[in-house]
């Protein structure tokens, strides 16, 4: 199952805790859609760079364990809402010559509260901003997702909402990613939500057309790339 896995990668041995593993060498580190590491496991991050692996534990084949060695990495992709506790990691990333770039959740769920471990949106804003002065524009790339609908939450105010963030990072980013909610994809979703007393719906064909519309409309005025994140291919030709 492992070798099936990651058929193709590249494979070395490396010196562990546990002795010496053979593991594979990927050269761009994806860190991470499981958990958000720069807002909360940033010293772990840089201690496993310095230790020159990583012992992965795939969460539905936990008693196989994967390791990765981070010696042939030439990019990592860190993926978070919140940069700010890992700021201070990012000269050290730079010293070692290491290209990375972040993809930057900035969702606007508070009336709903649906994101309550992040900070208030006027500091993520600010996060992100100051994020953009220190690496550049095109090294922070926006994502505003997933994106839910209920009775009271329709494509119209999140079309509002995104344009509110999208003015004030405006110069800061030069890409929109996009995603909506597959709620019914995953069996605990559903369950959490309406425990959350949020009564999501489906989106319907007019849902979508009408979100591509409003988005492609407020990218071109920003001067953003617009793109879909694990969306059906035909949603591109609304």
């Amino acid at each position: 199952m492992e070798q099936m896995a990651f058929k193709g990668w590249p494979r070395v041995e490396m010196m562990t805790a546990d002795g010496v593993k053979r593991g594979i060498a990927p050269l761009i580190i994806s860190a991470s859609r499981a958990t958000d590491i720069p807002a909360f496991y940033g010293d772990w991050f840089m201690r496993r760079l310095q230790a020159g692996y990583v012992c992965w534990r795939n969460p539905f084949h936990a008693a196989c364990p994967q390791y990765v060695s981070l010696s042939a990495i030439r990019a990592v992709v860190f993926w978070t809402k919140n940069s700010e506790p890992f700021e201070n990691e990012l000269e050290k990333l730079d010293r070692r010559n290491l290209c990375y770039y972040f993809l930057f959740t900035v969702n606007d769920y508070e009336k709903e509260g649906l994101e309550p471990g992040v900070p208030l949106l006027e500091k993520r804003i600010d996060t992100f901003r100051r994020l953009s002065n220190l690496l550049g524009r095109p090294r922070v790339i926006w994502r505003y997702d997933p994106i839910l609908l209920s009775a009271e939450l329709d494509v119209g105010e999140h079309l509002r909402r995104i344009r509110r963030i999208g003015e004030q990072l405006h110069g800061c980013t030069a890409k929109l990613v996009f995603s909506l909610a597959d709620v019914e994809s995953y069996r605990s979703v559903p369950r959490k939500l309406s425990h959350h007393g949020f009564r999501w719906r489906n989106f319907t064909l007019e849902d979508r057309e009408t979100l591509a519309i409003g988005l492609t409309k407020l990218c071109d005025e920003l001067g953003l790339e617009l793109a879909t994140c694990a969306e059906d291919p035909g949603f591109t030709d609304l």
